[in-house]
């Protein structure tokens, strides 16, 4: 498995350990990671903490030269606010780990030039469907229904 993903994923499970929703990122700018993070919005009760923006957070202020040279990963396609943020940026490629819990705005990214790969890594796929079944509520809240 891609080692990227396998960070994401990391960050997922540490998410989930946390009693929070497991979705985790990394950016990765020149074959290394410059910033990782995971869903904190149980954890610090915030509106746009997802896996992607945790992540950016994380990387810090960056120039606009770099985000234009990086690869997102993330366990999850992205929604409507983290797709919005990889447009922003100028995130060239996002690396999605699954799309079958939740289709966020793919189509989106590839009609504004982002390459978008989906690796339908089964983990992902295990710990979301574990985890929508188990805290339906939490998960509806996360995706604002």
């Amino acid at each position: 498995m891609d080692k990227f993903l396998q960070a994401a994923i990391e960050e997922a499970k540490k998410g989930l350990d946390e009693g929070g929703i497991p979705i985790g990122s990394v950016i990765v700018h020149n074959g290394k990671i410059i910033g990782r993070g995971h869903n904190k919005r149980v954890q610090e009760g915030s509106v746009v903490l997802h896996g992607e923006m945790d992540a950016l957070e994380n990387a810090g202020r960056q120039s606009a030269k770099v985000y234009q040279e990086c690869t997102l990963y993330t366990t999850l396609s992205p929604c409507s606010m983290c797709s919005g943020t990889i447009l922003l940026y100028g995130i060239p490629k996002v690396i999605i780990g699954e799309n079958k819990t939740f289709m966020g705005e793919e189509e989106h990214l590839k009609s504004r030039g982002v390459k978008v790969e989906v690796v339908n890594n089964q983990e992902c796929i295990d710990i979301m469907e574990s985890f929508i079944k188990n805290k339906p509520e939490l998960w509806n809240e996360d995706i604002g229904v």
